[in-house]
Protein backbone atom coordinates (compact mmCIF):
# COMPACT_ATOMS: atom_id res chain seq x y z
CA UNK A 1 0.00 0.00 0.00
CA UNK A 2 1.36 3.31 -0.90
CA UNK A 3 0.48 6.57 1.58
CA UNK A 4 0.22 10.07 1.47
CA UNK A 5 0.96 13.18 3.66
CA UNK A 6 -2.69 14.08 3.86
CA UNK A 7 -2.66 17.87 3.15
CA UNK A 8 -2.18 19.85 5.98
CA UNK A 9 -3.53 18.00 8.83
CA UNK A 10 0.05 16.46 9.01
CA UNK A 11 -1.72 12.58 8.65
CA UNK A 12 -0.61 9.66 6.90
CA UNK A 13 -3.09 8.60 4.49
CA UNK A 14 -3.82 4.92 2.43
CA UNK A 15 -3.87 6.00 -1.43
CA UNK A 16 -7.03 3.84 -1.32
CA UNK A 17 -9.54 4.27 1.34
CA UNK A 18 -13.04 2.75 2.25
CA UNK A 19 -16.29 4.66 1.57
CA UNK A 20 -19.53 2.54 3.51
CA UNK A 21 -21.96 4.20 2.12
CA UNK A 22 -22.87 0.46 0.28
CA UNK A 23 -22.19 -1.28 3.98
CA UNK A 24 -24.30 0.68 5.33
CA UNK A 25 -27.45 0.66 3.04
CA UNK A 26 -27.23 -2.76 1.76
CA UNK A 27 -26.06 -5.07 4.60
CA UNK A 28 -28.17 -5.02 7.94
CA UNK A 29 -27.32 -5.53 11.90
CA UNK A 30 -27.47 -9.49 11.33
CA UNK A 31 -24.33 -8.69 8.77
CA UNK A 32 -21.61 -8.03 11.30
CA UNK A 33 -20.05 -10.72 10.90
CA UNK A 34 -19.31 -9.43 6.66
CA UNK A 35 -19.03 -5.50 7.99
CA UNK A 36 -16.37 -7.12 10.21
CA UNK A 37 -14.58 -9.19 7.24
CA UNK A 38 -14.27 -6.04 4.64
CA UNK A 39 -13.26 -3.39 7.57
CA UNK A 40 -10.59 -5.64 9.21
CA UNK A 41 -9.38 -7.20 6.06
CA UNK A 42 -8.81 -3.40 4.79
CA UNK A 43 -6.65 -2.61 7.86
CA UNK A 44 -4.84 -5.50 7.64
CA UNK A 45 -4.34 -5.06 3.87
CA UNK A 46 -2.76 -1.56 5.04
CA UNK A 47 -6.06 0.50 4.11
CA UNK A 48 -6.33 3.23 7.10
CA UNK A 49 -8.82 5.80 6.02
CA UNK A 50 -12.42 4.84 6.49
CA UNK A 51 -15.19 7.24 5.08
CA UNK A 52 -18.87 7.15 6.38
CA UNK A 53 -21.69 9.74 7.41
CA UNK A 54 -24.52 9.99 9.96
CA UNK A 55 -27.05 9.34 6.91
CA UNK A 56 -25.68 6.17 5.29
CA UNK A 57 -28.05 4.13 7.60
CA UNK A 58 -26.08 1.99 10.05
CA UNK A 59 -22.87 2.48 8.22
CA UNK A 60 -21.69 3.52 11.50
CA UNK A 61 -22.99 1.49 14.02
CA UNK A 62 -21.10 -1.44 11.98
CA UNK A 63 -18.25 0.44 12.05
CA UNK A 64 -18.12 0.37 15.63
CA UNK A 65 -19.68 -2.93 16.47
CA UNK A 66 -16.52 -4.26 14.36
CA UNK A 67 -13.11 -2.14 14.43
CA UNK A 68 -13.46 0.09 17.29
CA UNK A 69 -11.10 -1.87 19.16
CA UNK A 70 -8.44 -1.16 16.55
CA UNK A 71 -9.62 2.76 16.77
CA UNK A 72 -5.19 4.03 16.74
CA UNK A 73 -5.02 2.15 13.86
CA UNK A 74 -7.57 4.06 11.02
CA UNK A 75 -8.14 7.86 10.24
CA UNK A 76 -12.03 7.70 11.22
CA UNK A 77 -13.75 10.87 8.55
CA UNK A 78 -17.75 10.67 9.07
CA UNK A 79 -19.95 14.04 7.64
CA UNK A 80 -23.01 15.25 9.50
CA UNK A 81 -25.52 18.26 8.57
CA UNK A 82 -28.62 15.94 7.21
CA UNK A 83 -31.38 14.92 9.72
CA UNK A 84 -30.87 11.07 10.02
CA UNK A 85 -31.27 8.60 12.71
CA UNK A 86 -35.08 9.53 13.98
CA UNK A 87 -33.60 12.86 15.07
CA UNK A 88 -36.35 15.91 15.51
CA UNK A 89 -34.95 18.94 13.62
CA UNK A 90 -33.95 20.41 10.88
CA UNK A 91 -30.64 19.81 8.52
CA UNK A 92 -27.85 22.36 8.44
CA UNK A 93 -28.09 23.80 11.77
CA UNK A 94 -25.95 24.25 14.34
CA UNK A 95 -28.16 21.88 16.35
CA UNK A 96 -28.15 19.26 13.68
CA UNK A 97 -24.42 19.32 13.92
CA UNK A 98 -24.12 19.05 17.52
CA UNK A 99 -26.28 16.17 17.75
CA UNK A 100 -24.90 14.38 14.62
CA UNK A 101 -21.37 14.39 16.03
CA UNK A 102 -22.48 12.82 19.06
CA UNK A 103 -24.52 10.60 18.26
CA UNK A 104 -21.49 9.38 15.95
CA UNK A 105 -18.92 8.95 18.67
CA UNK A 106 -21.67 7.02 20.38
CA UNK A 107 -22.52 4.81 17.44
CA UNK A 108 -18.66 4.39 16.28
CA UNK A 109 -17.60 4.06 19.78
CA UNK A 110 -15.21 6.41 20.13
CA UNK A 111 -14.20 9.70 21.80
CA UNK A 112 -12.71 11.40 18.89
CA UNK A 113 -13.04 11.57 15.56
CA UNK A 114 -10.44 12.19 13.23
CA UNK A 115 -12.47 14.36 10.45
CA UNK A 116 -16.24 15.73 10.29
CA UNK A 117 -17.36 16.83 6.77
CA UNK A 118 -20.15 19.09 5.97
CA UNK A 119 -22.39 16.58 3.96
CA UNK A 120 -22.92 18.59 0.32
CA UNK A 121 -24.49 21.75 1.85
CA UNK A 122 -25.16 24.62 -0.58
CA UNK A 123 -23.56 28.03 -1.00
CA UNK A 124 -26.30 29.63 0.74
CA UNK A 125 -25.93 27.57 3.97
CA UNK A 126 -22.14 27.65 3.98
CA UNK A 127 -22.88 31.58 3.49
CA UNK A 128 -24.90 31.63 6.61
CA UNK A 129 -21.99 30.49 8.68
CA UNK A 130 -23.73 28.39 11.31
CA UNK A 131 -22.95 24.93 10.47
CA UNK A 132 -18.97 26.19 10.08
CA UNK A 133 -19.00 27.60 13.44
CA UNK A 134 -20.94 24.69 15.22
CA UNK A 135 -17.61 22.35 13.08
CA UNK A 136 -15.30 24.47 14.68
CA UNK A 137 -16.90 24.51 18.16
CA UNK A 138 -16.33 20.12 18.18
CA UNK A 139 -12.75 20.64 17.29
CA UNK A 140 -12.04 23.57 19.55
CA UNK A 141 -14.40 20.78 22.31
CA UNK A 142 -11.71 17.95 21.19
CA UNK A 143 -14.53 15.93 19.40
CA UNK A 144 -12.81 16.24 16.08
CA UNK A 145 -9.35 17.07 15.04
CA UNK A 146 -10.41 18.55 11.64
CA UNK A 147 -12.95 19.67 9.64
CA UNK A 148 -13.90 19.35 6.01
CA UNK A 149 -16.37 19.60 3.18
CA UNK A 150 -17.71 17.20 1.10
CA UNK A 151 -19.63 18.19 -2.33
CA UNK A 152 -19.11 19.44 -5.74
CA UNK A 153 -19.20 22.70 -7.81
CA UNK A 154 -20.12 25.64 -6.90
CA UNK A 155 -20.59 24.89 -3.05
CA UNK A 156 -16.86 22.93 -2.88
CA UNK A 157 -15.06 26.17 -4.26
CA UNK A 158 -16.82 28.27 -1.96
CA UNK A 159 -15.79 26.03 0.93
CA UNK A 160 -12.36 25.20 -0.79
CA UNK A 161 -11.54 29.41 -1.01
CA UNK A 162 -12.83 30.39 2.77
CA UNK A 163 -9.68 28.74 3.84
CA UNK A 164 -11.96 27.37 7.20
CA UNK A 165 -11.69 23.78 6.49
CA UNK A 166 -8.72 21.05 6.28
CA UNK A 167 -10.10 18.87 3.67
CA UNK A 168 -12.14 18.60 0.61
CA UNK A 169 -14.02 15.10 -0.58
CA UNK A 170 -15.16 15.83 -4.03
CA UNK A 171 -16.15 13.57 -7.27
CA UNK A 172 -13.51 12.58 -9.26
CA UNK A 173 -13.26 10.38 -12.11
CA UNK A 174 -12.83 9.61 -15.90
CA UNK A 175 -15.94 10.84 -16.82
CA UNK A 176 -16.49 13.29 -14.20
CA UNK A 177 -12.99 15.83 -14.65
CA UNK A 178 -14.87 18.89 -14.05
CA UNK A 179 -12.81 19.21 -10.57
CA UNK A 180 -9.50 18.86 -12.19
CA UNK A 181 -10.11 22.43 -14.07
CA UNK A 182 -9.96 24.65 -10.76
CA UNK A 183 -11.32 22.72 -7.53
CA UNK A 184 -8.17 20.63 -6.92
CA UNK A 185 -5.96 22.94 -7.86
CA UNK A 186 -7.50 25.65 -5.24
CA UNK A 187 -7.85 22.95 -2.95
CA UNK A 188 -4.18 22.15 -2.96
CA UNK A 189 -3.23 25.83 -2.89
CA UNK A 190 -5.07 26.09 0.39
CA UNK A 191 -2.84 22.72 1.30
CA UNK A 192 -5.84 20.75 1.86
CA UNK A 193 -6.30 16.82 2.28
CA UNK A 194 -8.25 15.51 -0.63
CA UNK A 195 -10.05 12.81 -1.04
CA UNK A 196 -12.17 11.48 -4.35
CA UNK A 197 -15.18 9.95 -4.26
CA UNK A 198 -16.60 8.09 -6.81
CA UNK A 199 -13.32 7.01 -7.93
CA UNK A 200 -14.16 4.34 -10.61
CA UNK A 201 -17.52 5.77 -11.69
CA UNK A 202 -19.41 2.71 -10.58
CA UNK A 203 -17.11 0.61 -12.80
CA UNK A 204 -18.88 2.08 -15.88
CA UNK A 205 -15.96 1.93 -18.10
CA UNK A 206 -16.46 -0.52 -21.02
CA UNK A 207 -19.52 -1.51 -19.41
CA UNK A 208 -21.79 -2.96 -21.58
CA UNK A 209 -24.89 -2.59 -19.57
CA UNK A 210 -27.10 0.31 -18.83
CA UNK A 211 -26.69 1.50 -14.85
CA UNK A 212 -29.51 3.46 -12.51
CA UNK A 213 -29.18 6.85 -10.66
CA UNK A 214 -26.75 8.80 -10.77
CA UNK A 215 -24.46 5.88 -12.25
CA UNK A 216 -26.99 6.06 -15.36
CA UNK A 217 -24.80 9.36 -15.90
CA UNK A 218 -21.86 8.49 -15.53
CA UNK A 219 -22.11 5.10 -18.23
CA UNK A 220 -24.33 7.31 -20.28
CA UNK A 221 -21.18 9.80 -20.36
CA UNK A 222 -18.81 6.46 -20.86
CA UNK A 223 -20.40 5.42 -23.80
CA UNK A 224 -19.89 9.26 -25.42
CA UNK A 225 -15.92 9.26 -24.31
CA UNK A 226 -15.15 5.51 -25.66
CA UNK A 227 -17.06 5.83 -28.95
CA UNK A 228 -13.38 7.04 -30.53
CA UNK A 229 -12.35 3.56 -30.12
CA UNK A 230 -9.88 2.20 -27.39
CA UNK A 231 -7.21 4.78 -25.71
CA UNK A 232 -3.87 5.09 -26.19
CA UNK A 233 -1.92 2.35 -23.86
CA UNK A 234 -5.32 1.77 -22.19
CA UNK A 235 -5.05 -1.46 -20.17
CA UNK A 236 -7.33 -4.67 -20.34
CA UNK A 237 -9.39 -4.04 -16.95
CA UNK A 238 -11.61 -1.27 -17.15
CA UNK A 239 -11.06 -1.08 -13.65
CA UNK A 240 -7.42 -0.02 -13.46
CA UNK A 241 -7.57 2.57 -16.40
CA UNK A 242 -10.38 3.78 -13.73
CA UNK A 243 -8.59 3.94 -10.55
CA UNK A 244 -5.16 4.58 -12.52
CA UNK A 245 -6.81 7.81 -14.30
CA UNK A 246 -7.78 9.42 -10.62
CA UNK A 247 -4.99 8.14 -8.42
CA UNK A 248 -2.54 9.60 -11.47
CA UNK A 249 -4.02 13.23 -10.01
CA UNK A 250 -1.10 14.76 -7.97
CA UNK A 251 -4.16 16.44 -6.08
CA UNK A 252 -5.79 13.85 -5.15
CA UNK A 253 -4.26 12.10 -2.10
CA UNK A 254 -6.90 9.27 -1.44
CA UNK A 255 -9.61 7.64 -3.29
CA UNK A 256 -12.19 5.88 -1.70
CA UNK A 257 -14.04 2.84 -2.94
CA UNK A 258 -16.79 1.41 -1.56
CA UNK A 259 -17.97 -2.39 -1.09
CA UNK A 260 -19.42 -4.58 1.05
CA UNK A 261 -17.56 -7.70 -0.37
CA UNK A 262 -14.32 -8.04 0.93
CA UNK A 263 -12.79 -9.75 -2.36
CA UNK A 264 -13.33 -6.80 -4.84
CA UNK A 265 -11.66 -5.05 -1.73
CA UNK A 266 -8.75 -7.35 -2.18
CA UNK A 267 -8.55 -6.91 -5.35
CA UNK A 268 -8.95 -3.47 -5.57
CA UNK A 269 -5.15 -3.10 -3.24
CA UNK A 270 -3.78 -5.67 -5.24
CA UNK A 271 -4.22 -3.67 -8.49
CA UNK A 272 -3.05 -0.70 -7.18
CA UNK A 273 0.18 -2.63 -5.86
CA UNK A 274 0.83 -3.99 -8.95
CA UNK A 275 -0.83 -2.62 -11.62
CA UNK A 276 -0.44 1.43 -11.00
CA UNK A 277 0.64 3.62 -12.32
CA UNK A 278 -1.20 3.99 -15.78
CA UNK A 279 0.74 5.24 -18.91
CA UNK A 280 0.69 9.20 -18.63
CA UNK A 281 -0.75 8.66 -22.63
CA UNK A 282 -3.67 7.29 -21.44
CA UNK A 283 -4.45 9.81 -18.73
CA UNK A 284 -3.88 12.32 -21.38
CA UNK A 285 -6.32 10.77 -23.42
CA UNK A 286 -8.57 10.92 -21.09
CA UNK A 287 -8.14 14.40 -20.41
CA UNK A 288 -8.65 15.36 -23.95
CA UNK A 289 -11.66 13.57 -24.36
CA UNK A 290 -13.18 15.00 -21.69
CA UNK A 291 -12.17 18.29 -22.38
CA UNK A 292 -14.09 18.17 -26.24
CA UNK A 293 -16.86 15.76 -25.27
CA UNK A 294 -18.10 16.88 -21.64
CA UNK A 295 -16.29 20.70 -20.35
CA UNK A 296 -19.46 21.60 -19.09
CA UNK A 297 -20.48 18.54 -18.15
CA UNK A 298 -21.61 19.34 -14.26
CA UNK A 299 -19.92 17.17 -10.77
CA UNK A 300 -22.47 14.99 -10.15
CA UNK A 301 -23.82 14.93 -6.61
Amino acid sequence: MNYRTFGKTGLTVSRLGVGMSEIGYELTQDDVAQAGKVLNNALDWGVNLLDTAACYAISEELLGATVATRRDEFILATKAGHVAGGYQGESWTAATIRHSIDRSLTRMRTDYLDIVQLHSCDVATLERGEVIEALQAARQAGKTRFIGYSGDNEAALWAVQSGYFDTLQTSFNLTDQQARYELLTAAKTQEMGVIAKRPIANAVWRRATTASGYARQYWERAQEMERPGPLTDEPDNPIITALGFTLAHEAVDVAIVGTKNPNHLKANITWLDSDLPISPATVADLHARFDEMGESWRQLT
